[in-house]
């Protein structure tokens, strides 16, 4: 179980089929895996030796992959960061994970210098975009052609094959150690969950950083496709990567298939190569579902739900319970039934497991389960309890393995001595036709501790009061878990580098000199 061995095959079986596209650039498998094979030499020559962090600071590229299975290949253990992080938080991550070696791109070739400032044991850094290199870093290309090509390291099974920061909006980030074994049976699985095929074309549009995206790579080069790569997320680069490559697959986060779906541009565009679109990585109201149904007639929608802890998919809802009739309707709010890697339980405060249609603790158990956090393990004594990853996720479990999810533990709102889950507010909120999008937070009240309050984008051209809205949520959900105020904003949502709202910002101007953070 090592995840070279995918890329090995891909070449074997598929040499000259096209592996990967990024602007002008196309390689094919056998291409890839020789540029793979010469990037770990290269990355040997400047030091890295097993089990040696690598540190990538990039946007979406064709390297991105290489770098992916070189890093693994050549024996060092892969660290991709968040694009959205601060220099001092990427110094953070560096020197918490004794990184000597540093790969950026051209938007963060001038942060480097100063992060490196502050991260003494930083060696190496190495310029993978394609402008002019900056003084003081080595050039990408001119280290692969000069190396030769590297035997495969033959690091496997629980070995660490990357560590993968994650949290980082309160508090400083963990860094989640996963394994050649976590990659690769979650590859497996994730290949057979999310319907690709042999000859599969993949876009990558959300960041690769993360592991939701990341995932993908795995799942494709199982079978040979083909990986499709812009810089970065917009609706119009999306929509115009779609008719140029052709994707059949793509992942878009809610958030995103929200900011398509209100593009004008896709009325516009050809999207007839699509085939699949998965979403995850937060809650999505079934309004938003049900206008993607309409704009997008023949793709079929795939929910995966999960966390970089393991590695990162537990459950899926497939493409079959995506419909609005039929005996198979009636599942939108479910993010699916445990992958075939994992089991999951749901349990109340004492870890005991509670009745169908309970909520509680959501925890998760099998071999996709992370090794644990780097140099942390208080921390993963705290979320790993006798092989099971105490997800922090709220939700409960139907008599048929379907999993509700309610909402991150940290986030629920306890008003009047009862939890009200945001993410369920949120999806009454969108079903009324005004509303674009909401977030839902709990705010300081001297009389219920904490009180219900909405924040909400209305849809261009659109008119609705905030009376209206709080009456057409008692119409849906009950009185206590309705907003008791509601706020219209026209920006959009703070966002995280993985397109998740933050709450966290959204709360503050609340908070501000409480002394903590839930009432």
């Amino acid at each position: 179980m090592q995840i070279t061995s995918v890329l090995r095959r891909a070449a074997q079986v598929h040499p000259n089929g096209v592996a990967t596209v990024f602007k002008d650039r196309s390689h094919t498998w056998s291409e890839t895996l020789d540029r793979v094979q010469r990037l770990a030499g290269a990355l040997q020559r400047l030091g890295m030796r097993n089990g040696d962090r690598v540190a990538l600071l990039s946007l979406n590229s064709d390297r991105f992959i290489e770098y992916y299975f070189a890093v693994p290949w050549g024996g060092g253990a892969m660290m991709p960061m968040n694009i959205r992080w601060s220099p001092s938080e990427c110094a953070y991550a560096l020197n918490d994970a004794g990184a000597e070696i540093l790969l950026v791109d051209d938007a963060f070739a001038k942060a480097a210098p100063a992060i490196q400032a502050e991260v003494p044991g930083l060696a190496t850094l190495v310029f993978c975009g394609d402008g002019p290199t900056p003084e003081g870093m080595v050039n990408y290309e001119e280290i692969l052609a000069a190396a030769d090509p590297a035997p495969d390291a033959g690091r496997a099974g629980d070995d660490l094959v990357g560590i993968f920061y994650t949290g980082g909006t309160t508090g400083f980030p963990k860094g989640v150690m996963l394994s050649h074994k976590n990659f690769y049976l979650g590859g497996i699985s994730n290949a057979q969950e999310l319907e690709v095929r042999d000859g599969s074309v993949y876009l990558h549009a959300a960041p690769m950083f993360h592991i939701a995206d990341m995932l993908w790579f795995m799942a494709i080069t199982f079978v040979q496709g083909t990986h499709v790569a812009i810089p970065m997320f917009t609706p119009e680069a999306t929509l115009e990567a779609i008719e140029r490559h052709r994707p059949s697959h793509t992942l878009l986060v809610p958030v995103m298939l929200q900011m398509v779906l209100a593009s004008p541009k896709l009325a516009e565009t050809d999207t007839s190569s699509l085939e699949l679109i998965a979403y995850g990585a937060s809650p999505i109201t079934e309004a938003t579902l049900k206008l993607a149904f309409q704009k997008f007639p023949g793709v079929r929608f795939l929910q995966a739900f999960g966390q970089t802890e393991l590695s990162p998919v537990a459950t899926v809802l497939g493409t079959e319970y995506h419909v609005l009739e039929g005996p198979k309707a009636g599942r939108l709010r479910s993010c699916g039934r445990a992958t075939r890697v994992c089991e999951i339980r749901i349990v109340d405060e004492h870890d005991r497991d509670v009745p169908p249609g309970t909520v509680g603790h959501i925890i998760v158990k099998g071999p996709i389960t992370m090794l644990g956090y780097w140099q942390k393990p208080e921390a993963t004594a705290a979320t790993l309890k006798d092989g099971w990853v105490f997800t922090g996720d709220a939700g409960y479990m139907d008599d048929e393995g379907f999993i509700f999810l309610m909402d991150r533990l940290k986030d629920m709102i306890v008003s009047g001595g009862e939890n009200v889950y945001s993410a369920e507010v949120e999806n009454a909120l969108g079903q009324h036709p005004a509303v674009a999008t909401s977030a839902v937070i709990g705010i300081p009240s001297e009389q219920w501790g904490e009180a219900v309050h909405a924040i909400v984008i209305l849809k261009p051209g659109a008119d609705v009061d905030a009376e209206t809205l709080k009456k057409h949520c008692h119409t849906l959900i009950a009185g206590y878990k309705c907003p008791r105020s509601i706020a219209f904003r026209t920006e959009p949502f703070p966002l995280s580098g993985a397109n998740k709202v933050l709450k966290t910002e959204l709360r503050k101007p609340f908070w501000e000199g409480q002394s903590r953070q839930i009432s």
